[in-house]
């Protein structure tokens, strides 16, 4: 492919919202290397959408397209539909799970010029971070150094001024910080700060958003419910600051190149933390638990956040 800067090329990623930011880099790379290239992903367009709204990528079709399940089966009859559609690409990057390569001959079989099968998650056993292992099969394509940082360039419009974002949820209980340390992070910085408090939740969350918010001022704290990925994103990027669990928003809101605190728990902090020169993870021998309100302030404090925090 050196010779030619202009290839089409199609990423697939399927996971979480995390896997796809952290898969961020990889299209950041493909970009710089081939400045004129065709990129699509085929992905999950709620959560893909942010990289069209970044610029990264021209278009994202649907990886749940039923036309799609005949090529995870050998010697599949496939639509010819998706046949033309996987020709037109000169590189396939696939970052889906396929042990047995049955997805990776069907696709090859329709005339793909290089296919590239990358993990679709880091192997765990080794302290690798995911984006550095997303970013290491497009050595294929003599692409060694790609910078690691997940970023989004959204361009939100005006910033709303003093609004930090708060994230009490994540896709697991383990992760999260106890819900009665959130309630006394929330009625500190409304007593002690002049912040205005964005308080984000998926579909899961909103009862723990509305038993967050009882009681509390409605003129200082806004609940964002289950908006669509590319609106919450938009929304983020006129924060002044996030504080998450390790979450997918915790990664969009780092990618955003907000001041993001991270309260850790369980997770590999060396394979998943959000890589970014504004990013702080708070980790106290991964157990939330011991996670202070103090350790919180001091934190935000050293993310460059004081002149938000002095007293009222």
């Amino acid at each position: 492919m050196s010779g030619n800067d202009s290839p089409r090329i199609l990423v697939i990623r399927g996971g979480a919202i995390g896997d796809f930011v952290l898969t961020l880099p990889v299209l950041a790379a493909l970009r710089e290397r081939f400045p004129k290239a065709e990129l699509e992903i085929l992905g999950y367009p709620r959560i893909a959408a942010m990289a069209v709204d970044a610029g990264l990528v021209r278009a994202v079709h649907a990886l749940e397209s039923p036309g799609l399940a005949m090529f995870f089966t050998p010697n599949g009859a496939f639509d010819l539909e998706w046949r033309e559609f996987f020709a037109r690409y000169a590189i396939v990057v696939s970052y889906l799970y396929d042990p047995d390569n049955i997805f990776e001959e069907n696709v090859k079989s329709c005339g793909v010029g290089q296919f590239i099968a990358a993990r679709h998650r880091p192997d765990e056993t080794k302290p690798i971070h995911a984006s550095e292992v997303f970013l290491k099969p497009l050595e294929q394509l003599t692409i060694f150094d790609g910078d690691p940082v997940a970023r989004l360039a959204i361009n939100s419009g005006e910033p709303s001024g003093n609004y930090l974002a708060l994230h009490p949820g994540s896709g697991s209980a383990s992760k999260n910080w106890p819900e009665e340390k959130w309630r006394e992070l929330l009625e500190y910085l409304l007593a002690k700060t002049t912040l205005q408090l964005l308080l984000i939740g998926g579909e899961a969350e909103g009862e723990k958003l509305q038993r967050l918010a009882r009681g509390l001022p409605d003129a200082r704290l806004e609940l964002a419910e289950h908006l669509p990925l590319n609106r919450l994103a938009k929304r983020l990027a006129k924060c002044c600051g996030f504080i998450g669990h390790d979450s997918g928003v915790t990664h969009i809101s780092s990618a955003l190149g907000l001041p993001t605190l991270v309260l850790w728990g369980p997770s590999r902090e060396a394979i998943w933390r959000p890589l970014g020169e504004r990013v702080r993870v708070l980790n106290r021998e991964n157990q939330l638990a011991n996670i202070t309100i103090e350790n919180v302030i001091e934190d935000l404090n050293a993310l460059g956040m004081e002149s938000f925090l002095e007293a009222v």
